[in-house]
């Protein structure tokens, strides 16, 4: 009796004695162990764990800056802080935290400063520098009225009206395009609502730059709102990101999100999570912070010695990184794929459904009308400075574009230098002042 077996399929039938089928078994079998790892590796950076209690860190000698949150480790150094909760449109709880400094010369009227953080951050990274050069610090310092914010997915606003993030995979179904959309719309208009002010001035970091440029793009009134934008390294499209270790992991992420999101892994890198509590504890040992922390970070981005203290590396690995979703490294892993900066790409029949279009739309870099000052460092290995050369020729507002002096300052180095105060601060303070005295530009 002959099997009906279509004309065709033949060709995948495999002699499983010959050459060809040894090292067709070799590769299924490869793909397996590298796909088991890759679920292994989800769960160590998803898992959420309590290695050790704060009284045994406190006994480790962690840093008690690496077990406070934002509120007490401000008031620690003798800066008063508050802290709010807002409602995005689309349900998610953010907590934004505002900060007051040393000094309260910031004259009345004058616009509040929004401080938004990068991939993988908080608005405790603005504080890990230390007084003196921790950007909150220095900024609130400055007199300004200042508002740090927290995007969805991090431990301060992972939660939402409906949706459960333990429980609830709908909750990571967000990235930088949502972000954008929806969490810096909300809030610009909860300072603006709270503080009675007309505008506010922005200062975005990598990440924090990306997503005003896509809530520009969708909700173009939104930049009507803005005084003056100060972009920070600002990640837009990735097509030439030097980072071999970030591009394998974005790009890994990306091509295997569907496998991961079968697994249950639609949340990783959050803080917490063993590979978090690892770094953590690892971290607090003097001669492994440098030699290995250290390390570790300048690997990602790029070496800069000197620019990050030890002390630094301890504390922030205390609460870095702080979370996201897989669904947003996805979306970081694409845009080094692209030479645009455009949505999520679905796939080509539910692009069609979404967008209306084989191709993911890119987003309209003409509609960021506020006025932008852009700052970047040549040694940036996250955000290069040829992406950031694309992006300025397609933004119409830009009132100027620094290269920091430092020609080895990088990506990393805005959050946590401890040379901000020369390197990038005196030119984000004009600006912010130059925006704010007397409210001219109203």
């Amino acid at each position: 009796m002959e099997l009906g077996i279509p004309v065709g399929c033949n060709a995948g039938i495999v002699d499983p004695h010959s050459v060809d089928s040894m090292a067709f078994r070799s590769a299924v079998t490869k793909s397996v162990v590298v796909g088991v790892c890759l679920v292994c590796v989800g769960h160590v950076l998803q898992l959420h764990t309590r290695l050790l209690s704060d009284d045994a860190k406190h006994a480790l000698g962690y840093p008690p800056d690496s077990l406070l949150n934002f509120t007490e480790r401000s008031a620690r150094y003798g800066y008063p802080a508050e802290e709010h909760r807002l409602l995005t449109q689309d349900g998610y709880i953010l907590t934004v935290f505002r900060m007051a400094g040393t000094r309260r010369d910031g004259g009345a009227g004058a616009p509040p400063v929004i401080l938004m953080h990068g991939l993988l951050q908080s608005a405790d990274a603005w504080l890990d520098a230390g007084p003196g050069a921790g950007l909150a610090y220095l900024i609130a310092d400055a007199g300004h009225d200042l508002w740090l914010g927290n995007v969805r997915g991090n431990y301060y606003s992972r939660d939402h009206v409906r949706l459960r993030p333990d429980t609830d995979p709908q909750f990571w179904d967000f990235s930088v395009d949502e972000i954008g959309l929806y969490d810096v719309p909300a809030t610009i208009d909860y300072v603006l609502n709270y503080t009675k002010a007309d505008k506010v001035n922005y200062v975005g970091f990598s990440q924090g730059a990306g997503t005003f440029f896509i809530m520009c793009s969708e909700r173009p009134d939104y930049c009507d709102k803005v005084g003056v934008l100060v972009a920070l390294a600002p990640a837009a499209r990735h097509t030439n990101t030097k980072s071999l270790p970030y591009k394998v992991l974005a790009k890994t992420i990306n091509s295997m999100e569907y496998v991961l999101n079968l697994c249950g892994m639609q949340e990783v890198f959050s803080k917490g999570a063993l590979s978090q509590e690892f770094m953590a504890f690892f971290c607090q040992f003097h001669w492994i912070s440098e030699l290995v922390c250290g390390t570790a970070e300048a690997m990602f981005d790029s070496f800069h010695p000197g620019s990050i203290r030890k002390e630094t590396l301890k504390v922030l690995f205390g609460h870095f990184p702080a979370g996201t979703s897989t669904h947003n490294m996805a979306r970081y892993g694409q845009s080094m794929n692209s030479d645009r900066f455009q949505k999520f790409d679905y796939g080509r029949s539910n692009n069609i459904k979404l967008y209306g279009s084989h191709e993911p739309p890119s987003y309209n870099l003409s509609a960021v009308s506020a006025p932008a000052v852009v700052l970047y460092g040549e040694n940036d290995h996250l955000v290069d400075e040829r992406d950031v050369s694309w992006l300025l020729e397609r933004l119409p507002n830009v009132l100027e574009a620094v290269r920091v002096s430092d020609p080895l300052w990088n990506h990393l180095d805005v959050t946590y230098s401890h040379l901000t105060n020369h390197s990038i601060f005196p030119k984000i303070n004009d600006y912010l002042l130059k925006y704010s005295n007397d409210c001219q530009f109203y």
